[in-house]
Parts: structure tokens; sequence; C-alpha cells
């Protein structure tokens, strides 16, 4: 199906079903322990699986001279060990996929250069133990701020650096400027279920149960990396512990286990141990960010300019700091630029809102110090400065855009005019008082996506698509969508998710797998509708699906009805032209907070959080809710505590496990209000929504930062503030 115009008549539209607060379909499975995550796929699995366990690089970069195997092969229940010398040649991924087992060269710390496989996950261990490799060091490259200066314009992106207008002189002549830096460090993406796969061969072909976000890309990926054919790997993930971006790709879990698998001839587990998630997989790479902000005494922007640096492994990609910047405040003196340096730490990747989180961190603090300049309340100036076009693009409208009707009504929910503007002037106690505010924003993207429907004699309406779920309610919106089209009622649909021999979705990842994967089900269930009027002897254009009936013509037809004769199985695609060319698509939101901080030990509480989106057509506000808050805590975790810990000398993530990275815990969270504009956006596609799970992250540091400085006077630029970052800068306690 083409989608090009808004849709006239359109079933969804009805909203019996769509945009209701339903509980997730698959919460009976997982509260109970029944629902089949990666490590615990058992009676699909061809026989009694053995267990891998990956030996981690020690060094950050050099080569391996040797490998002293003997102790371990003779270790009780070894079955086999896999190594570069007997892996055979691997192919090349699109995702870096040559990088998931060293030899000789090794490009990072922890990265696999053994796997042991044995009878029982202990043995396997103990065994692993055992490998004894003797590496040859090189000198490498671990502080981004140490290597800046070598840092270059990434190639691969498109565009790195954008101009509109004259900044130089536009900043120059402004009359009141500012001029900061900022800092985000590293940053652990600690989703709660490991990376972990089962791999199986049955002759010349391969199944994968694995913790995936994406399904198609990592099959593909998975097929190149063993020289297969895309056709020869089946890749199964129904159920996903949470991702946040670190299961986007083929990670070293799956490449280990199957050739692991292939190794031993019978089934192998492999889950990687937190320490080596941590340093073996992704993290989001920390930023240098510098901001220039020139504007008028009347507080309308005449020049912005957003620089970004961050590092990778050879190959890899910045972060996106900058792109926010490009499209969310007006003015017509313009630059952004992202630069790249080689760094020699794990890889760097997508971790949830990559390039607007940590984006906004900055901006959004940087918005606040320019206010304060300007002697504006913040929410105003961010007001004066929206645009309703891209404004390096000005011919190009957003298709729909409630930022300012965000703030304000965020502003009025949240009692913001009780804000004292004069920093370090609210105290109860002990405890300095502050709220803060940041804009949020983030993209909608249209992503091709497709779906099969069937129905059956019995009246069911079953949907298969490889669309994930990453707890984020993916089975259940989708089973909403069917149930609204098909005209029956939730209990009558059935949704099989994460399975690649089911029609290629857009995926869990960029926060475009609700929109679009809900519009390919769409898609399909319009051809379905067809068929079943085809069927019944009914114009398709007159039919009507409702209560499990399909008229017209003053006839009603029991839905199962269509099928007696045979199950009817339509399958399509949801495809955009060239939509996102004539529209931006953006989604827009407002974030406030309150925090206490106390004046004796700089110790930061935050006491309450809200949240104001604008994403289109909400299709289920109980889980975009859950998605939203989510998002806020995570927001909490990179204002306050998350970092990854760099040793510089060896290059490695020091505190990687839970135990030393930390992040947000029940007791850290307040009481958090979710508000959705009732907005529907009929250009974004046939269900007139967007995405919203990663919308609710980016933001939310920078409103608790700010926070924090109208608590205390204190600015910090350098996330996460720490106490240590406050308590010799706090005000004399009362």
């Amino acid at each position: 199906m083409k989608f090009d115009t808004p849709a006239t008549t359109n079933p969804i539209d009805r909203m019996k079903v769509i945009g209701q607060p339903t509980d997730r379909i698959d919460g009976p499975l997982k509260t109970t322990g029944t629902a089949r995550y990666a490590y615990e796929y058992h009676e699909e699995v061809p026989g009694a699986p053995a267990y891998g366990v990956i030996v981690g690089a020690g060094i950050a970069k050099g080569r391996v001279v040797s490998m002293d195997l003997k102790a371990a092969q003779a270790a009780p229940g070894v079955l086999g060990i896999v190594t570069a010398e007997t892996a055979g040649k691997l192919g090349k991924g699109k995702f870096n996929t040559a990088r998931m087992l060293a030899g000789p060269g090794v490009e990072h710390y922890h990265q696999a250069v053994a796997l042991v496989v044995a009878q029982t996950f202990e043995q396997a261990r103990a065994a692993a133990e055992l490998v004894r490799v003797d590496y040859e060091v090189s000198r490498g490259a671990f502080d981004l701020e140490a290597a800046r200066p070598s840092a270059s314009v990434p190639q691969d992106e498109q565009p790195a650096d954008t101009r509109a207008g004259d900044f130089s002189t536009g900043f120059a002549s402004a009359p009141v400027q500012f001029d900061a830096s900022y800092t985000t460090p590293d940053q652990a993406h600690a989703m709660m279920e490991p990376h972990a796969t089962i791999a199986a061969w049955e002759g010349d072909k391969l199944t994968v149960w694995t913790a995936n976000q994406m399904v198609d890309w990592s099959t593909g990926d998975l097929a190149k990396t063993l020289n297969l054919q895309k056709n020869q790997v089946r890749l199964i993930s129904r159920y996903v512990g949470g991702g946040f971006g670190g299961k986007l790709f083929v990670r070293a879990d799956v490449v280990m286990a199957a050739l692991g698998a292939r190794a031993v001839r019978r089934p192998v587990k492999v889950a990687l141990a937190r320490p080596m998630i941590f340093n073996n997989t992704t993290h989001r790479p920390a930023t240098v960010q510098r901001i220039r902000i020139g504007a008028g005494r009347d507080g309308r922007i005449v020049a912005m300019a957003h620089e970004s640096w961050s590092g990778d492994l050879p190959g890899g990609k910045p972060e996106m700091a900058v792109a926010q910047t490009r499209l969310l405040y007006a003015g017509p003196h313009r630059l952004t630029a992202t630069r790249l340096a080689v760094l020699d730490l794990p890889e760097g990747n997508a971790m949830r809102a990559p390039g607007e989180a940590p984006g906004l961190m900055a901006l959004e603090i940087a918005m606040d110090e320019m206010a304060e300049k300007l002697g504006l309340d913040p929410v105003e100036f961010r007001v004066r400065n929206d645009t309703q076009v891209d404004p390096e693009k000005p011919q190009r409208p957003f298709s729909q855009r409630q930022l300012v009707q965000c703030m304000q009504l965020g502003a009025e929910r949240f009692g913001w005019s009780k804000r004292q503007a004069r920093p370090a002037s609210v105290r109860e106690g002990r405890w300095l008082v502050g709220m803060g505010m940041a804009a949020a924003f983030r993209n909608n993207l249209l992503t091709k996506s497709a779906a099969r429907v069937r129905l059956d004699a019995r009246g069911m309406v079953i949907v298969e698509t490889d669309m994930t779920d990453i707890g984020t309610g993916s089975y259940t919106i989708i089973a909403q969508t069917a149930a609204e089209m098909m005209g029956v009622p939730l209990e009558r649909v059935q949704v099989r998710l994460g399975d690649s021999s089911f029609p290629v979705s857009a995926g869990s990842g960029g926060q475009w797998g609700a929109n679009n994967s809900t519009s390919g089900v769409y898609a399909a269930c319009v051809k379905l509708r067809e068929a079943v009027a085809q069927r019944l002897g009914m114009n398709a254009a007159e039919a009507n699906f409702a209560d499990g009936k399909v008229s017209a013509g003053g006839r009603a037809v029991p839905l199962a009805e269509a099928a007696a004769a045979g199950e009817l199985v339509a399958e399509d695609a949801i495809e955009y032209g060239e939509l996102d060319k004539k529209y931006q698509q953006s989604t827009f939101g407002a974030h406030f907070a309150e925090v206490r901080v106390d004046s004796y030990t700089g110790e930061v509480r935050v006491r309450r959080m809200l949240a104001v989106c604008a994403a289109g057509r909400i299709l289920n506000p109980k889980s975009a809710r859950s998605q939203v808050i989510g998002a806020m805590t995570m927001g909490v975790g990179a204002a306050l505590m998350e970092h990854l810990a760099i040793d510089k000398r060896r290059g490695f993530f020091v505190n990687h496990d839970l135990a030393g990275y930390e992040v947000p815990v029940h007791a850290d969270i307040p009481h958090q209000d979710v508000l959705f504009l009732d907005e529907a956006d009929p250009i974004s596609s046939p269900m007139k929504a967007k995405g919203v799970g990663e919308l609710g992250i980016c933001g939310a540091a920078a409103a608790v930062a700010n926070a924090i400085y109208n608590a205390t006077g204190v600015r910090v630029r350098d996330y996460p503030v720490t106490l240590d970052k406050l308590i010799g800068r706090l005000p004399d306690a009362a």
C-alpha cells in the first residue's frame, strides 16, 4: 500500500479499540514466567544444548601472539573451543559483524578471542578460565578530550555539517551572546535481559533464538558473517527483555553461538555476563559539545551554532548530537558541525534516542543560560523562537508541530508560575528547592513495514510480522490495529512476532516501530477486508466490519463465514513514497522537574516530574505512558548518576556491572505525570500516529540539571551532576 496523502475513509478513526488504554495482551505470560526469552527456548531446540562461554580479550589494542588451549581442552565436559584460527574466514556484515571474533588483531577490550563449549555452563566457565593468551600490546587512544585535535569529518554521515545564512557575522553582530561547552559521558544500556542466544544447525541451515530488536537486519548480517545465503538463516526473537538500541544489531553472543554449534555439531547456548555486555557489546559514546547563541534584546535568536565531538573505533560513526539543533528553534544564521575521533574503546553505537538525548542535554541548558542573560523566563524564551518550518529549509513545513502548546500546558499543570527566577532563593529547612524545564524533540521516521493477516474458520484473525516487542507493547497495539480494522474484539486476534520467516517489518528502533508496524498491519488488513468482501459477494468499498460481522447492502454475515470454505490470507506493506521529503516529521514535548538539594551534602532528590508529549495519535495511552515514564527515569539517570568510568591506561570501562554502574531505582524516582496532547497527524501514516518511546528521554536530563541550578545557583555543564560538582559551591547552609 502506498501512502502519499492523508487517508479519507479510515476504519482506524472509529477509535473503538485503537486509542484505548488497553492492558498488554502478553502481560499474563510475562507475569507468570511463561513468555519465552532468548535463553529459555527448550521445546523448539532440536536436541539438548551445550553451553558456551566467551573468552574476552585482556587488552584494548594489539594482537594475539599465541593461545594455549591444552588445559581448557582437557577440562571436564569440554566439547570444543572456537578461535579465529578454527572458525574459518568470516564475512563482513553491514553492522561491524567482522569484529565479533578477534584474531590476530584485537580492537577493543573484551572483544571475543575464543568460545569454550562444554556440557554444562559451569564446566564451560571453568574451562574458559584455563585459556592462556599472550598478547602484543599496542598504544591506544582512550581519552576523547585528548583525541579531539585529531577528530575529522565523518565520511558516512550526510550531512555532517550544515550552514544557513552567515553564522560568524550574525553572531558577532548580536547584542547578546552566549558561548559555552558541555560534556556528556559514555553510558550503558543496562537492559535487564542479557545478550543471549541459542543456535542450532540442521544441515546447512541455521536457527538462532536470540534477543534482537531488528530481525531482518540481523538475519542478513548473520548470513553474511557466516558466508551463507539469507534463506539459510532463521532468527527468532519473540520477546526481548529490554534493548534501548543495544540489541539492534548482531552481537558476539549470536555469532559465537552459531560458530560453537557448528563446531560441536549440537545446539549451543551463549549468554554474556554483565561485565562482558558493558565492554564487549555497545554503549552510548561520550560527547564534547560547544554551543553559541546570539540574540537580540527582544529575545529573538539571530545566530546559533552547535558543534559536537565524539569517538568510536575505526570505521565507526559519530554521536549526532547536533541533529535536533537543526530543527528545534528559529534563527536565520545557523551552523552545526560533527567531528569523529578514533578511540580504541568498545564500540559506540545507538542508545535510546541517539543524537537527540545527549544533544538536548547540552542545548537545553544553553537555552536556559541564554534566557537568564536576556532576563526572560525559560518557557517564554523558547516560545519566542518557535518555528513552523524547517529552519534550514524554510520551504519544508512540519507535518504537525505543537511544541508551544506542550510547554504552555506543562507550565500551567506544573505550577511554573510559582518558580522563583532568582536561583537559591527557595529553602525548606536544609534543602534548597528549584524548578527546571526543557523542550523535548525527536524525529518521526517513516519506514516500510509489512505484515500477513489470516482469517480462519473460527473467525480468528492471526497477524504475522517479524516486528519485535522489546517491552514496549508491540503485541498489544498490533492486536488493537487488527481488531479495529476487522471489527472483532481483541480476544479474537492472535499476534505472532519476531520470526524472520514472517514479512519484514520496520522493527523496534528509533521510536519508529509503533507507527510503521501498525501501518503495515493496517495495509494487510485492508487487503484482507477486500478478500472477505469478495468471497461474500459484497462491495468492498461499502462493507462495514463491526461486532464480528460484515455488512453491506442490507445484509450482515458473521466474519467467520468468509473463511468457512478455507482460510483467507492477505499480505501487504506500507510504503510512504516521498512523504518525508515534502514534510518534516517530528515529535515534540516539554519536561518539567522539581528538585531538592541538601545544602550541607549536595545530595540531589528529584521531587516530581511532568512530561507533555505531542506525538500524533496515541495508539494505547496505557503502554505509551509506561514508555514515557521509563524514558524520564533514564533521563534522571543521565542527569545524576550514569557514566562509564574509563581506565585511560588500559582502555576499558571499570564500572562494568550493575553494582558499579549506577542507574535509578525506585527510591530515586518521584511521582511522574505524563500528558498527551490530543492530536492525530494525517500526514504521518494511516494510523495518524508517531513514535513516543524516545521522546520521553529527550530533554529530561536537562530539565533536572536546570532545576538544580535554580535550586542552588550552581551551574554544572559536565554530566552527570554529582554531589562532588556541587558541594564546594553551594550557598551557605541556613
